[in-house]
């Protein structure tokens, strides 16, 4: 029995339902039951009568929820005594290559105006970022890349879209409209593998049965940007990586309508971690970002299926 345990049979409690709880707790439905089942198992007990497909709780789960209240409650005084060295919070975050560098710098700033934050910060793609937080050398991510481990909560927080790119020189830029098989064949500026960018990309490419060839792979905008206005590549990247380019006529953008390129940045962090007052400041904080209005007076193209 753990505390997880304790906050999933709360939550299970309070809702009345084991989907509202998965939702409340940003879990799988199979998690709440298993967590409810252990309990049971561990105390002997029945804590919930389920009739007609509604929970109803037992007299044992009414004295287990008393106490399962106190011990969380205090665990979390615990926890928020203990993140604390010197007054100062330590507040690691790790951020995907796309966050890093579009969000992550006005965020640490806006961060740094608390005094008692102390904080630290990581930029990688998804897949390292999952495996830092896993290892408990960060304690919170921002990624838009797809979460493995099923002992990561991920939220979430803010909405982002990729965009086909090119130079306005490119041979394809003065079309209006492309399909996916003007794709086929063409040189791509790729991320690297584990980025979240790529594999919502190749997951597009496979879908629709087209295959691309790989110019140049990196993991530095930078690098994708070059190979894009000088080497008449194509990429696929966040549109908040390319307002400058676009406001300034040096790139054309293909826009995918069908909504399969929209993705969210997610706030995660592990399942047993408390969440402290720099974890929730990042949250709040998180909620205030939008997608970028696109430049309406610039002409941009469609992907059209």
């Amino acid at each position: 029995m753990t505390i997880r345990h304790l906050k999933i049979f709360i939550a299970v409690a309070e809702t009345g339902k084991m989907s509202l709880a998965a939702e409340k707790l940003y879990i799988t439905q199979p998690t709440v039951s298993q967590a409810i089942r252990e309990l049971e198992e561990h105390y002997n007990t029945l804590l919930f009568q389920r009739l007609s497909k509604k929970l109803y709780i037992t007299e044992s789960g009414k004295q287990l929820l008393v106490y399962a209240k106190q011990a969380v409650d205090q665990f979390e005084r615990v926890e928020e005594k203990m993140a604390f060295v010197d007054g100062r919070e330590k507040l690691c975050i790790g951020a995907t290559m796309t966050v890093g560098s579009s969000l992550l710098s006005p965020i640490l700033k806006k961060l740094s105006e608390d005094p008692t934050l102390d904080l630290y910060s990581y930029v990688g793609n998804t897949a390292a970022v999952e495996e830092k937080l896993l290892n408990a050398e960060l304690m919170v991510g921002i990624v838009e890349g797809s979460i493995k481990s099923h002992d990561l909560v991920s939220i979430p927080v803010v909405d982002d879209s990729l965009v086909l790119v090119c130079s306005s020189s490119h041979p394809l830029s003065a079309r209006e409209t492309l399909t996916p098989k003007d794709l086929e064949g063409q040189p791509f500026a790729m991320r690297e593998i584990g980025s979240g960018t790529r594999e919502l990309f190749e997951w597009y490419l496979r879908k629709k049965g087209i295959t691309v060839k790989t110019y140049l792979e990196a993991n530095a905008m930078d690098s994708i940007r070059q190979a894009v206005l000088t080497n008449s590549c194509m990429a696929v990247v966040s549109l908040r990586l390319m307002e400058q380019e676009i406001k300034t006529g040096s790139v054309r953008i293909f826009l995918n309508p069908s909504g399969e390129w929209n993705r969210s940045f997610k706030l995660v962090y592990h399942k047993d971690c408390y969440k402290t007052k720099g974890i929730q400041t990042l949250h709040s904080l998180l909620k205030t970002y939008q997608t970028p209005n696109y430049p309406r007076q610039h002409p941009h193209g469609i992907i059209q299926d």
